[in-house]
């Protein structure tokens, strides 16, 4: 497996607060287990690999460096682009309304 892997396995765990203990008792594995993915020293099996993906909410393709965005990156983007269209419509709407009212 490539460096990518692993730097992902860590960036993904740190960026969402955990400890290595943690996730490692997340996902079903010891702390020593899950430091030697992180750091590129062991390679995990694919049963690893799907529980981590599940685990993340990432796809295998992000996890193995494959794709540079994770699913869920892609949804949540997708997501705030279409809440600001609507918060943009409500604005205006508010405008309408809030314009013509005397104070």
């Amino acid at each position: 497996m490539n460096r990518q892997f692993s730097e992902t396995m860590a960036s993904l765990r740190r960026a969402r607060g955990l400890s290595q203990r943690t996730a490692a008792a997340d996902l079903g594995i010891s702390q020593a287990q899950l430091s030697h993915y992180e750091n590129g020293v062991r390679e995990p099996g694919l049963d690893f690999l799907c529980r981590a993906c599940d685990y993340y909410g990432v796809t295998a393709d992000y996890l193995l460096g494959r794709e540079e965005r994770s699913e869920i990156e892609e949804r949540r983007a997708d997501e705030l682009r279409q809440l600001n269209g609507e918060i943009q419509s409500l604005a205006a709407r508010m405008q309408r309304l809030c314009g013509d009212a005397p104070d």
